[in-house]
């Protein structure tokens, strides 16, 4: 049994299929399928239900990688704990960041972080929620920052910031009159919305319920489009085909000509979401998890409210 075969069946039981796991772990299937058979063979267990479109794991695979994940996140300790003993900021901080995230806050935080603890490199990862929780578990990656709330316990979090919610209209819609927007005329408009799978679209469906495409009671509903990146909403909002939500961090993104867009707040109670920093209890670098804190208190975003006083604490279960 081997280190590269847990980290095999694992990836198998998150993809549920073997040519993805494959890929995630960057081998033939071939070669992974070989290693997962031999470990099966080894333990004296089927682990995964093979056929169909769909690999399956069995009752007792569950168990086996349930605890290969606890192998594999101390295993990665191993190493940090080594690291700390020389110095707890010198070597590479592996950070998850969630797309909606991610464009707005590294900008500022990478040179601000270099400029404070040059010899702790961020690698950095963007993806969703439930992926970099899964990558978090497994020890690949160190800590990710993300937006409550978390359908995840027994990690550690640091509160970062809340970040209230805007309105993007284009420049010649009515609503640029308005000095601010009840959330409940947003189910009056052509929405552009998110896919499937990133956070920002569910605490926008929070917002205005109605939006749900799924929603045959969604009286008042023109129809929603969706986009792959919040970026790619703003260019259609400019060109006219619809309003959105954006967090107030993004409005400080270069790149769009902003004569183009108006941006209205919402009426109070303003929805918001709050960021939030989080990592595994048993991570062995609380003063590089402290560092990176900082950084990020430190890169000023525009419209956001620093939660400097918050204290690290546990995870309480969703």
């Amino acid at each position: 049994m081997t280190l590269t075969e847990l980290k095999y069946i694992v990836a198998v039981a998150r993809e549920r299929h073997f040519g993805r796991a494959a890929e995630a772990c960057f081998v033939s299937q071939p070669t992974l399928s070989v290693a997962i058979r031999k470990l099966e063979d080894e333990l004296g267990v089927v682990l995964f239900e093979r056929g169909g479109t769909e690999v399956g794991v069995t009752p007792i695979g569950l168990k086996v990688v349930a605890q290969a994940q606890r192998v594999l996140e101390e295993g990665a300790n191993l190493r940090e704990i080594a690291r700390e003993g020389h110095d707890p900021l010198a070597g590479p901080l592996r950070v998850g960041v969630i797309h909606t995230v991610g464009p707005y806050l590294l900008p500022r935080l990478v040179p601000t972080q270099i400029a404070a603890t040059p010899q702790m490199p961020l690698l950095l990862q963007e993806n969703f929620t439930i992926r970099l929780l899964e990558l978090l578990r497994q020890g690949e990656i160190d800590c990710a920052i993300v937006a409550l709330p978390l359908p995840e316990s027994g990690l550690m979090m640091r509160p970062l910031y809340d970040e209230p919610f805007v309105v993007a209209v284009p420049k010649n819609h009515p609503w640029t009159k308005l000095k601010e927007i009840d959330a409940k005329d947003l189910k009056q408009e052509t929405m552009l919305l998110l896919g499937t799978g990133h956070c920002f679209r569910d605490q926008v469906l929070e917002v205005c319920p109605e939006l749900s495409r799924y929603s045959a009671a969604s009286d008042g509903i023109q129809r929603t489009f969706e986009g792959s990146s919040l970026e790619t909403i703003r260019h259609m909002v400019a060109a006219g085909i619809g309003v959105t939500v954006l967090p107030s961090s993004s409005l400080s993104m270069p790149g769009l000509n902003n004569d183009l867009l108006s941006y209205i707040p919402f009426k109070k109670p303003v929805p918001d979401r709050r960021v939030v920093l989080v990592w595994r209890k048993s991570f062995p670098r609380p003063a590089a998890i402290e560092a990176l804190v900082s950084a990020v208190y430190a890169c000023e975003l525009p419209g956001v409210s620093y939660l400097q006083e918050e204290k690290a604490g546990e995870l309480a279960e969703a």
